[in-house]
């Protein structure tokens, strides 16, 4: 990795989703909101995690439908779809049409391999025996595919419609959609992959612990993994888990760094079959988190750098979270636009 300066150009933030079992519209539309609200502080792109028998969002294309319609500018995205459950070209139509209603804003992330409780799940999703099914990165390729726009067929297939014999293709054609998948990749094997394949890197603050117990060892060496197969133009975008508590009262700060402690010994040892390791959650003021993320040997690596909000906060403490770190910490990061509004909603302009 080289010595260069920090200098973030794209500054996103990836939001849980998650809402009282009993309640799903209270979540659902607090998270719609962060959304509209992170669009008005200037934050460049806004992603959704999608997680299945949890209460948070289990179908990202769903959700982003309706926020294409609550935003205007900023970029949208999933971190990430589990592709196993899916079928590739019926997600594929999906989030084309999400594309279509975002005038270009979508972007997809997906991952690959055997997706979580499948057990449980695979029963209801596949008819016959599910243990046989592909879920290798084969089905994400399957997925690009059918983005491309080609149409089925030979030149001398068409169909009827109402509107007359038309070539098939898949429905609605997202011109450019294809340029922005993302993978998510936690190994070298999968970074190496993604960028042979001509996919966008999303990396966070989960990896493949190989040949090291250092997380900072680790995440480098995947990333020069993945720009030896991408070559310069595809993008990489670096996940870190950053909670400033400098407008927050005493107990708000108190729950953060209560949040941190109980997840901070996953950190100090490699976890389970696949050694997975995990960074340290960023909590602190503006001061000492930036200290942390200038000694961070990733961030000089990257230009997009991704707020991940952690789960089971509260949606104000959200939105302080939002606006602490746009307009207190990114600016310090190169990042240059300028944010709109104070939290309590006052404009700043």
């Amino acid at each position: 990795m080289s010595g260069r300066k920090i200098s973030i150009s794209h500054i996103g933030f990836l939001t849980p989703g998650n809402y009282p079992d009993e309640d799903p519209l209270s979540g659902l539309e607090q998270t719609l909101q962060q959304l509209q609200y992170g669009e008005e502080l200037g934050f460049d792109s806004a992603w959704v995690r999608q997680r299945h028998l949890e209460p948070g969002i289990s179908s990202g294309s769903a959700f982003l439908a309706a926020a294409t319609q609550r935003t205007s500018r900023i970029q949208l995205g999933t971190a990430v779809i589990p592709i196993g459950y899916e079928s590739p070209y019926r997600l594929a139509e999906d989030l084309a049409t999400v594309d279509v209603l975002s005038r270009g804003r979508l972007n997809i992330g997906v991952s690959a391999g055997r997706p979580l409780h499948a057990d449980l799940i695979a029963p209801l999703v596949f008819d016959g025996d599910w243990t046989s099914n592909d879920f290798s990165h084969d089905r994400v390729l399957r997925f690009a595919d059918n983005l491309r726009g080609a149409h089925l067929g030979d030149e001398q297939t068409f169909i009827k419609t109402p509107f007359g014999p038309i070539r098939p293709r898949l429905q609605p054609y997202a011109k450019g959609l294809i340029d922005r998948i993302w993978y998510g990749g936690g190994s070298q094997r999968s970074a190496e992959w993604a960028g042979r394949n001509g996919f966008n890197l999303l990396t966070g603050n989960v990896i493949t612990g190989e040949g090291t117990d250092d997380f900072f060892v680790a995440q480098p060496r995947s990333v020069e993994t993945y720009r030896a197969a991408a070559g310069p133009k595809r993008r990489i975008a670096l996940g870190r888990v950053i909670v400033p508590i400098d407008s927050a009262d005493a107990a708000t700060r108190r729950r953060y760094q209560d949040y941190a402690a109980g997840r901070n010994e996953r950190t100090l040892s490699p976890q389970g079959e696949k050694r997975t390791l995990f960074a340290r959650d960023i909590v602190g003021t503006s001061d000492e988190i930036l200290e942390r993320l200038f000694a961070d040997p990733l961030l000089p690596e990257v230009s997009e750098l991704r707020l991940e909000l952690p789960y089971e906060f509260e949606h104000e403490q959200y939105r302080q979270i939002l606006h602490d770190f746009v307009t207190r910490i990114a600016p310090e990061l190169g990042w240059s636009t300028a944010p709109l509004i104070a939290p309590g909603g006052e404009e700043r302009r």
